[in-house]
């Protein structure tokens, strides 16, 4: 009876989830309008790999601009053009990580596509409207956020553990911390440039 008792133990402790906690805090950007824009994300993880989201991620172009200004998105995940307005555009990168696409030109309500395939932060641009301005980040992991305007963030459900979380910026120089996650688990940055 007792090893029937420690058997279902067994089988009930492997049966439940992973403990999870979240990261949060405040990332101060130093020399930048508030902490919007800022993307604080846990690196790779060792021996894991996260399969990316079957839905398709939109950036709306509309009002000559790109909604949202920065898009984060899972490493693999496909990000769809929509254009919004009434006049062409295009959407296209010169960063490598990227590999330099160009999606050409197209109209009001028509979209293009692409899959980012590697870690990558990329600069957005079309080439009919060179005040558009946009960014691309691809993470390798699900536990990601954007800081709101204050600076502040929260990553939830990352499994216990350690991890280097790291934190970009489009103007600012890039940081990273080393962080064992144990419950909810606060990481404050300051970033400049």
């Amino acid at each position: 009876m007792k090893k029937i008792m420690a058997l279902a133990v067994i089988l009930t402790a492997a049966a439940l989830p992973l403990a999870a906690g979240d990261i949060h805090g405040t990332v101060v950007a130093a020399g930048a309008k508030g902490g919007a824009d800022v993307v604080v994300y846990v690196g790779r993880i060792d021996g894991k790999t996260f399969a990316p989201p079957a839905e398709h991620t939109k950036v709306i172009q509309k009002g000559m601009r790109f909604n949202p200004h920065v898009q984060v998105v899972l490493v693999g995940t496909t990000v769809d053009f929509v254009n919004s307005d009434t006049a062409k555009h295009n959407v296209f990168s010169v960063d490598t990580c990227a590999d330099k696409f160009d999606l050409g030109l197209w109209s009001q309500g028509e979209s293009k596509s692409y899959t980012f395939k590697r870690e990558c932060a990329a600069t957005l641009l079309c080439n009919v409207h060179p005040e558009m301005e946009a960014f691309a980040v691809a993470v390798p992991t699900p536990y990601f956020a954007i800081a709101a305007a204050d600076g502040s963030y929260e990553i939830a459900g990352v499994p216990n553990g350690s991890y280097t979380v790291k934190v970009w910026h489009p103007r600012l120089k890039k940081a990273e911390q080393s962080v064992t996650v144990n419950g909810p688990t606060e990481v404050n940055f300051e970033i400049k440039k």
